[in-house]
């Protein structure tokens, strides 16, 4: 396998490959994001979103699939790293002018940044969890607050479960690579965590450490509490169904006031913005 891995035309390799393109295929999966913001947003407004906001946008997968999801659509990705920001544009360069005109960009702090006021406001992959002290992500949400409609909505995720505090690398066979989950160092007296995404090739060749994560590890109490604190009302938890057939996720995510005790898993939360 490794051997003509080398001499087989087209396979990836860690020379030959780009992080960003690998963390999209592996991690994201914006298709499901924009169905599951529709049919919230829907069912809480009784009317579609149309502008939305991507924090801690990184390569913006969320913010061109949102542009291209509905031609009324508009998105914006904000990150503070001046050298993602241009590749995300170099991404986004490459869509339609038509979907490309409906796409913003701005490079800053994702609690200073201010921006026209959102349906939606989005912090996915857990990206908010770089902020450790409850101050900060409280001051991080209710800026979010600010710019989003009176009658808009924020959307976070969260995971969780017993293996999340386990020290150990999990890995998954994709198309052409492995993506491996590699939780490092956990802490459980400060919810610390430090985790890294390595992918490897059937070359025999390795991305270490493509992306390194030093989180703290938010429970949802705290992520509702601090939401409620911030100014945003009825944080709802999304949990999402069992298949029968696998025992993992079935990807329908429903309200819900109690979740399993399972070993991992991944909610949304929905939090409404005070004036309506």
């Amino acid at each position: 396998m490794a051997k003509r891995s080398r001499t087989r035309r087209g396979w990836r390799t860690a020379k030959n490959s780009d992080p960003h393109e690998l963390y999209e295929l592996a991690v994201q999966g914006t298709e499901s994001d924009c169905a599951f913001i529709d049919r919230v947003y829907g069912q809480l407004r009784g009317k579609k979103a149309h502008d939305l906001r991507e924090d801690f946008c990184a390569s913006a997968q969320m913010a061109r699939e949102w542009a291209q999801w509905r031609k009324s659509n508009h998105a914006t990705g904000v990150d503070l790293d001046i050298a993602v920001v241009r590749h995300a544009r170099e991404r986004a360069a490459k869509l339609p002018a038509s979907v490309r005109s409906r796409i913003a960009f701005r490079r800053g702090d994702v609690r200073s940044v201010v921006t026209t006021p959102c349906d939606v406001l989005v912090a996915l992959n857990f990206s908010y969890f770089v902020f450790k002290r409850r101050s900060e992500l409280r001051d991080y949400f209710a800026h979010a607050r600010a710019n989003i409609r009176g009658d808009g909505l924020m959307i976070v995720d969260a995971y969780g479960g017993s293996g999340s505090w386990e020290e150990e690398e999990e890995e998954r066979s994709l198309d052409g690579f492995t993506y491996v989950w590699d939780q490092a160092k956990v802490n459980p007296i400060t919810h610390e965590v430090k985790n890294h995404i390595h992918f490897r090739f059937p070359d025999g060749s390795e991305l270490r450490r493509a992306f390194t994560y030093d989180w703290r590890l938010w429970t949802i109490p705290e992520i509702t509490e601090t939401l409620i604190e911030a100014g945003f009302v009825r944080p709802v938890v999304y949990w999402e169904g069992t298949d029968r057939k696998t025992g993992g996720g079935n990807g329908v995510f429903k309200p819900t006031k109690a979740g399993d005790a399972c070993a991992g898993w991944i909610v949304y939360i929905v939090a409404e913005n005070r004036d309506r």
